[in-house]
């Protein structure tokens, strides 16, 4: 017979069936990926910051759900192709920071890759991106983000090289590539430019639901003046003032949202690429910050996540659920009732969490990497598979830092340790040690080598840079 124990389990299974199914019913939400470029928690009012600098990011966790233990990647391009793919970058082979534009080697390819957009677009989603892209050059892939699932699109390509004086601005006169081509937009401000054709997109389908993709170039350097406080000189100033714009663009899509009376059905992800730079954190009030762009610790890793949708998400909660970026194509799946298709994907679901469904997510670990150098294969193609680079894995209190021979050499007890500097792996506390065999466990699972970026070759352009010199200068730069 049955115990009083799995006789409740199995009523909760029925109504978190029940429920699930209930929803299904409902209108499919709108999603609204909301992504800032360098920024950390530390900056952020409902994290703890006192600098006033995030009144409607605030007011959106209050509204909604604010994670706690959501792992990007520490630079920007490896977390963009997670978003793009639900895969790791040992997967998927972006492990490095690489402007495709400006070395002219490698871009992503829609024919290797899954595509979050192209999930949704199958699904009915109209679907739409504006921001930052960097991971090809429209001058050889005009469009590109059409095929990757993007029914319009209106972004920074990022550098391009042999055109390095127009296509670095990303704020004043930026250089902007839509279906049109790519030109510059003098007098205007990237980041309205940016919104203004988004909020234009909701208004145009705001009777079929909608998947927009918003990669800010806020508050990335170079710092800059904003529209807002033009007379800003001082660089901390100007970097507040930045901080302070992305706020406020947030706070007109919010506007958009209720004067097209869709805002109760649309969710919205509010979160950060990556940690704040160094020269950053030391800067910001309130909050501290371990680590910070480029760097494994939390501070470089471990993002802001807020995410609000009145008729979907409980109000006002704080999760410690762990989640990471690979997550999100599979949730955003099925939230939106798509069909991931055979790729193989990392992330799992957290659509029942986010629902209030259940009362965790469904992960015991999350992970984070990276690597230092680019290298050639003997194709002459951009990164040759490899052992990985440093990584870390952690569960909701150890984490444990593994090299490129695949040695743990840190486990760090981040509830009694968040600055991170107490090793512990040699302890012979017994729950030391069991996180540490846990953690490797995990770690083993994975193939000890990563995965090269998939692309078929190109032509040479008169703006590349020889393959090896392009690398060279790469690992130079850093």
């Amino acid at each position: 017979m049955a115990s009083r124990r799995q006789f409740l389990v199995g009523l909760a299974g029925i109504a978190s069936a029940m429920a699930v199914a209930e929803l299904r019913c409902q209108e499919r939400p709108n999603i609204i990926f909301i992504m800032l470029d360098d920024l950390g928690k530390e900056w952020v009012g409902c994290y703890g910051s006192q600098e006033g600098l995030t009144p409607n990011a605030d007011t959106l966790a209050a509204q909604g759900m604010k994670f706690e233990n959501v792992y990007s990647l520490p630079v920007c391009v490896p977390t963009r192709t997670t978003f793009l793919t639900g895969q790791y970058p040992a997967r998927h082979g972006w492990t490095i920071n690489w402007n495709a534009p400006f070395y002219g080697i490698g871009y992503f390819d829609p024919k290797f890759y899954p595509s979050i957009a192209h999930i949704l677009r199958d699904a009915g989603y109209a679907t739409a991106a504006a921001g930052k892209w960097q991971l090809n050059d429209f001058r050889v892939h005009p469009d590109v983000l059409d095929g990757l699932g993007f029914d319009a699109y209106c972004m920074w390509t990022g550098l391009e090289r042999g055109n390095l004086r127009s296509s670095r601005e990303r704020y004043w006169n930026p250089y902007i590539h839509t279906k049109k081509g790519s030109r510059t937009l003098h007098g205007k401000f990237g980041e309205d430019v940016f919104t203004d054709f988004l909020i234009q997109f909701m208004a145009r389908h705001r009777n079929q639901p909608m998947m927009l993709y918003y990669p800010m170039c806020l508050p990335h350097s170079p710092l800059v003046p904003t529209p807002l406080d033009p007379e800003v000189r001082a660089e901390n100033d100007q970097r507040k003032a930045m901080i302070r714009y992305a706020d406020f663009k947030l706070g007109q899509i919010l506007e958009a949202l209720e004067s097209l009376r869709i805002r109760e059905k649309t969710m919205i992800v509010w979160t950060g690429d990556n940690g704040s730079p160094a020269e950053a954190t030391a800067t910001s009030a309130g909050r501290s910050s371990s680590g910070g762009k480029g760097t494994l610790k939390e501070g470089g890793i471990n993002v802001p996540f807020i995410v609000s949708c009145p008729s979907l998400v409980p109000a006002g909660m704080s999760s410690a659920a762990l989640i990471d970026f690979t997550d999100l194509l599979p949730t955003f799946a099925e939230l939106a009732q798509g069909q991931p298709g055979d790729a193989v994907f990392d992330g799992q679901s957290f659509a029942g969490h986010l629902l209030g469904l259940e009362s965790d997510g469904p992960r015991q670990w999350i992970m984070s990497m990276m690597h230092t150098d680019a290298r050639l294969s003997p194709e002459n193609r951009l990164i040759s598979a490899t052992r990985y680079a440093a990584r870390v894995v952690r569960d909701k209190r150890y984490k444990l830092w593994i090299d490129e021979d695949r040695r743990s050499w840190k486990l760090i007890d981040l509830a009694t340790d968040p600055e991170e500097i107490n090793n512990l792996l040699d302890s012979r506390g017994s729950g030391h040690r069991r996180a540490r065999v846990r953690l490797e466990r995990i770690v083993e699972s994975f193939s000890p080598e990563d995965a090269a970026p998939r692309y078929e070759p190109l032509p040479a352009h008169p703006w590349d840079l020889p393959a090896d010199e392009a690398i060279r200068r790469f690992n130079q730069s850093k």
